[in-house]
Parts: structure tokens; C-alpha cells; sequence
């Protein structure tokens, strides 16, 4: 039996907020080669998720505490949809299908989600990032992401 403890979700977000990459993550899953895949996440503001997309898996988000704007586009970045998920909001959860270009966007610091992906890991085909989005880490991602704040279907992607 694995229990989990609500502070759990404070110790994430204090890392979170410790992390140059303004989030963090913990693991429920024993290894990288189990067949599901799960994990809590901690997401500040100022955590950019490069949009991407899983080709060969579907993955399903619920929303802990917080709330996120999931963004799906086209191949050529024009957004295509725009979902409210988390508190405020009637969503509770999402699941991204295959193939979909998506990001999220934390709503307040320590927004948390729990994630299930099927498995195994592989780091080498998990993700492909969108071309037409800066890297993590780029100059231009702290601007991206202020984009993808306010960005409706229809929008395409500004360059810098």
C-alpha cells in the first residue's frame, strides 16, 4: 500500500521554487521500464513546458491543486484549442491522444497535477518538441511563455 501525504505537494512546490526550471516532480512508478507511468508534478508560473507531443503514447493529467491553461496546436503552431484545468474551473483532469502538439501553463505558483503516461520511459522517442517553439533555457522562452498566457485558437506562434 502506497499512501500519499497531502504535504507531499508542499515539499514539491519548496522545490519547485528552488528549481531553475521552476517545477518539480515525484515519481510513484518503481522504474522507467514499468508499463504505466505515474507521477506527481509541481508547477510554478514561471515553469515553461515546451509544447510536444507524444507520437506513440496518450497521457492523462488530473489536477491536484492550482489550475492550467492546456494548449493544443497544428503542426505549424497555430493554436488550436485552449482548456481551463483545476481549481476555478469545471474541468478536473485532461487526457492529451497521440500525436497531439500540446503545453500547459500554471495558473499560480504550486499548481499540481498527477500524471499517468503508459510506459516504459524511453527518453529517446518520450517526447518531440515543436520546432517552432524556443527550447528550455532559450532567451526567448520567458517571452514564449508570456505568449502562451493569453494565446486563443486561431493565434499563431510570434517569432522572436
Amino acid at each position: 500500500m502506497k499512501l500519499f501525504l497531502r504535504t507531499l505537494l508542499d515539499e514539491l512546490t519548496s522545490r519547485a521554487t528552488e528549481s531553475p526550471r521552476a517545477r518539480a516532480h515525484h515519481n510513484i512508478h518503481e522504474s522507467a521500464t514499468d508499463p504505466v507511468q505515474r507521477f506527481f508534478v509541481v508547477s510554478n508560473r514561471s515553469s515553461y513546458f515546451r509544447p510536444h507531443r507524444h507520437l506513440t503514447k496518450s497521457e492523462l493529467a488530473l489536477a491536484l491543486r492550482g489550475g492550467f491553461a492546456v494548449l493544443t496546436f497544428d503542426a505549424a503552431g497555430k493554436v488550436t484549442g485552449r482548456y481551463a484545468v483545476g481549481d476555478n474551473t469545471p474541468n478536473m483532469a485532461y487526457e492529451t491522444p497521440r500525436a497531439t502538439w500540446h503545453t500547459l501553463v500554471a495558473d499560480s505558483d504550486g499548481s499540481a497535477f498527477l500524471e499517468v503516461k503508459e510506459g516504459p520511459y524511453d527518453p529517446g522517442t518520450a517526447a518531440e518538441f515543436a520546432s517552432w517553439a524556443p527550447a528550455e533555457g532559450d532567451p526567448t522562452a520567458a517571452r514564449f511563455l508570456e505568449w502562451l498566457r493569453t494565446a486563443q485558437p486561431g493565434a499563431t506562434p510570434p517569432t522572436f
